[in-house]
């Protein structure tokens, strides 16, 4: 089990069943109001997160704790071997790594910079091992 894509699927989870609403059209926007127990005209109560989403004002504390508490979750979890191997051989995966043998676009997913990577030796083996990892697996697989 990648321990990597489980906490990203756990924050993913809470993201979705947080009281929030999309809307891309009126009929939309009326019934994400209606979700969050508001008439289409109780707008003073609601704030925009930019690209058609919403939430109420009275939960914005909340919001930011979550993805906070996301943040921290995900620090504190680099410092496992384990899941810092996951992580990169995850998002490797889903960067293509595999073809275009570049690291950048999953070290910017990620947001860690090539600096970070070169001042932690430990995170810098296990990127080379996970990179290694992808390269025998398209060679067997590709």
């Amino acid at each position: 089990m990648n321990v990597y894509k489980a906490m990203k699927d756990q924050h993913k989870e809470e993201i979705n069943n947080f009281p929030m609403f999309f809307a891309f059209s009126n009929s939309q926007f009326e019934e994400g109001m209606n979700k969050l127990g508001l008439n289409s005209t109780d707008t003073d109560q609601i704030l925009s997160l930019g690209g058609g989403g919403y939430l109420l004002k009275k939960d914005r504390p909340t919001f930011r704790e979550m993805f906070n508490n996301h943040k921290e979750e995900m620090k504190e979890a680099r410092s496992n071997d384990q899941f810092l191997y996951d992580m990169f051989d995850y998002e490797l995966g889903n960067h293509e790594y595999c073809i275009t043998w570049d690291v950048s676009d999953t070290l910017e997913a990620l947001g860690i910079t090539e600096k970070e990577i070169e001042a932690d030796q430990r995170m810098a083996l296990t990127l080379k091992k996970a990179c290694k990892a992808q390269s025998e697996w398209y060679s067997k697989h590709g």
